[in-house]
């Protein structure tokens, strides 16, 4: 989260539509630094000795109360998101993955196959350009582009800021695409109806083991670009078997978003869904 891994500047994430772009103050609580001072009278080593372990657990317990605050403000957002969807009649899906493993390729596939359905519509998460937004756009659905700047992930306060800006109609299918990385997404609810990982064939079988947070906090795994199978050393089984050793009950789908193989599984899945919201 912020305080850990020190994403976040100053001027705040943008959030915009293909060709225009507005800026919008984000607040995370920072921790401040305190001066305490003693005046024992102790020899030289002494003091050094005191004065570091004393500043060491002060910082140690003001970082962690910071990281309680910030996940619990960005929780109770998330639910009022939640709450705010659900009476809307929206379905969230926030897809999580590292870069390059195929998030926007499978998103403008979904699209095209949903549209003549219901609408379909997509926030996009990234740290700075257009370019996924733009390639939504080109689909004809509504997007709008999150640029975090330096921060590493999307969190419940961006999804509402984008929501005012997107203004999605009821019964949307609303696909969520965060900034590509296996670590900060899993720690921050955004008030989305199913998280989902998508991981590539070119990336290695023991992602799970790597990256074992955001596995746990998945509802559903997709394995992408399963064309490339029978050029890279990658297998299928057990990757699924190392998700499911740190999440027995996620929900596992093999696909390729280039060639629709296995699509229909992930078509599922999303009607699915709209069968819980409208049921």
């Amino acid at each position: 989260m912020c305080s850990t891994c020190g994403c976040g500047e100053t001027d705040g994430p943008r959030v915009s539509t293909p060709g225009h772009e507005h800026h919008y103050h984000h607040s995370h609580e920072h921790s401040h630094s305190h001066d305490h001072s003693h005046s024992h009278e102790h020899s030289h080593s002494h003091e050094h000795s005191h004065a570091h372990e004393h500043t060491h657990t002060h910082e140690h317990v003001e970082t962690i109360t910071l990281e309680q605050k910030v996940l619990a403000k960005n929780d109770l957002i998330a639910m009022e998101n939640r709450h705010w969807l659900h009476a809307h009649g929206i379905v969230a899906v926030n897809l999580m993955s590292s870069p390059g493993a195929g998030k926007t390729t499978l998103l403008e596939k979904t699209i095209r196959e949903f549209r003549a359905e219901r609408p379909v519509a997509v926030i996009e998460g990234d740290q700075e350009t257009l370019l996924d937004a733009d390639r939504i756009a080109a689909t004809g659905a509504p997007v709008v582009q999150v640029n975090t700047g330096a921060g590493c992930h999307l969190d419940a306060s961006m999804l509402r800021s984008a929501l005012d800006e997107l203004q999605p109609a009821d019964g949307t299918l609303l696909l969520i695409e965060n900034v590509g990385n296996l670590v900060c997404p899993a720690l921050f609810d955004l008030g989305e109806q199913l998280k989902v990982v998508i991981i590539s064939t070119t990336e290695g079988s023991d992602k799970p083991l790597k990256y074992p947070h955001i596995f746990a906090a998945a509802d559903l795994v997709i394995v992408n670009k399963t064309d490339l199978l029978p050029y890279v050393d990658f297998d299928v089984e057990k990757c699924s078997a190392y998700a499911r050793s740190v999440n027995p009950d996620v929900r596992i789908i093999a696909l390729s978003a280039w060639t629709g193989e296995g699509m229909e599984q992930w078509r599922s899945e999303l009607n699915a869904l709209s069968l819980e919201t409208t049921g």
